[in-house]
């Protein structure tokens, strides 16, 4: 197997800014100065110059969506359309600075710099597809930046005006969470986070106001989708006293599930389970932060009613699978904001078979309609490719560079320069199709790579190691799509 190289340290900085959507936050993340610290430092926001979005009722209706033909309502069932940590980041919070330039490329693979156009194509595609409802399920914001839940919350609020029902929830990044910054220049500085009171404030026509059942624990509801389902959005986040990654479920909110699961018995309706948080080990590599603790419970409560479906995003990376056999399906989206930027479509029928696909939001046609003179936009998908693997390769050689040599017992093994970056190349080029969904298209060909070979050999740094390898056993289908009868 090779040299062993367990380096607690190492470990725990590469944890801050692995490739899962579930992990630590990125380093650069960590400096953010509180108002005590700063000296002579201006406002955080008075620096930024940028004019704010405009409120809800300014927003005109997406120009050009209602010239081209609607799909036909779905008989005998709901067409859901589920999106994923946008991570949203409100245009005033940002002068696309240095150390804006500098979290993005050496981020976790969001495309943050063009998240407002992205986040504008996808809410202007959907109505064409006629859904019954868009689900949100969590990490709406960047990193819980009041600010951008505001602004967020008016695209949302012009969407609905457009016709399409929209209902959310919050992710692990949305509420108390001390990253919420404002990057200037080649500072950050602190933003105003979002309180859960916030939360429901700034969403309550999103699902909250709408609600059949709150629960007062949490920020869990149910969400009558006509007369024969519901959805259960479940607020799976740790944000008091503080803020954490991992999600779970207070033991309070468990005893309203159970009385939710009774009521859609009783009413007659279909249930369908949305949270941020996985229920399964999507990740093995990573089940810590993603997937729900005690998950156990949760699953043992959805399959006694035997619910068929649970719709989930915080990974980042598009992934399905089910429990057992006979057991519940759990479904992943990946992150809208990471290429290649999509979202799901979800048929549920009433016999409670469904039907799901990805669908890629096509930027080129955006730009292309909007008279974007962004060669980027018109371009995006010669673009955006190279630029998610470049952050990945950034992911990889930042974690090898401060530790070209590391101790194996009395073994000193030293990685070259030409060593790392074929390792971070062949890192990167897995990576990249697995957030897609499609890591099956490239793994025979990476595996045999020189690079593949020396993260076999070095089996460093380790929790990459572990995670590429997982990739790699993992790579056994195309993710996009999943049906059952």
């Amino acid at each position: 197997m090779g040299n062993r190289k367990w380096i607690a340290g190492i470990v725990t900085a590469v944890l801050m800014g692995m490739a899962a959507g579930c992990s630590s936050r990125p380093a650069v993340e960590e400096s953010v100065q509180t108002s005590a610290e700063r000296t002579e430092a201006p406002s955080a926001e008075e620096q930024i110059v940028k004019p704010t979005a405009p409120s809800p009722s300014e927003i005109e209706p997406f120009p050009g969506a209602e010239k081209e033909t609607k799909a036909e309502p779905l008989e005998g069932g709901k067409r859901i359309v589920v999106m994923t940590d946008i991570h949203y980041l409100a245009e005033s919070l940002t002068d696309g600075g240095d150390m804006f330039q500098s979290m993005v490329e050496h981020g976790d693979g969001k495309l943050t710099n063009y998240v407002r156009e992205i986040t504008d194509a996808a809410f202007e595609e959907i109505q064409l597809l006629n859904p019954d409802v868009l689900i949100i399920s969590g990490d709406l914001s960047l990193q819980g930046e009041k600010r951008s839940h505001e602004e967020l919350a008016g695209r949302l609020d012009a969407l609905e005006r457009a016709g399409i029902a929209v209902v959310v929830i919050p992710g692990n990044h949305d509420i108390n969470n001390p990253s919420a910054a404002v990057y200037s220049g080649m500072d950050r500085y602190p933003a105003e986070p979002t309180t859960p009171a916030d939360f429901v404030s700034i969403y309550s026509e999103f699902g909250y106001s709408e609600a059949n059942s709150r629960d007062i624990h949490s920020l869990s509801y149910t969400y009558d989708l006509g007369p024969s389902m519901r959805l259960l959005m479940l607020d799976t986040c740790q944000y008091e006293p503080r803020n954490r990654v991992g999600g779970m479920i207070k033991t309070e909110t468990y005893e309203w599930i159970d009385k939710e699961l009774k009521a859609a018995d009783e009413d007659g309706v279909i249930l369908l389970p949305v949270a941020h948080h996985n229920l399964l080990e999507e990740s093995k590599v990573y089940v810590d932060d993603c997937t729900i603790e005690h998950s156990e419970e949760l699953i043992q409560k959805l399959e006694g009613e035997n619910i068929p479906l649970f719709l989930s995003g915080h990974l980042h990376v598009q992934h399905f699978m089910r429990n057992n056999s006979f057991g519940i399906h759990e479904i992943v989206t990946s992150s809208l904001s990471t290429p290649p930027c999509q979202y799901g479509v979800l048929e549920y029928m009433e016999d409670e078979s469904f039907s799901y696909h990805t669908r890629q939001v096509d930027m080129e046609k955006w730009a292309r309609r909007h008279r974007s003179k962004d060669e980027n936009l018109l371009n995006f998908n010669t673009y955006s490719p190279p630029i998610l693997n470049r952050i990945f390769y950034n992911q990889a050689y930042d974690a090898m560079k401060d530790s070209a040599e590391e101790e194996t017992g009395s073994l000193f093994v030293k990685l070259s320069e030409t060593q790392k970056q074929q390792m971070s190349k062949v890192y990167a080029d897995i990576n990249a199709a697995c957030y897609a969904g499609r890591a099956y298209e490239v793994v025979e060909e990476a595996v045999k790579q020189p690079g593949y070979g020396m993260w076999q050999e070095y089996c460093y740094p380790a929790i990459l190691y572990e995670y590429l390898e997982y990739i790699v056993e993992d790579a056994v289908k195309d993710y996009n799509s999943l049906s059952a009868e």
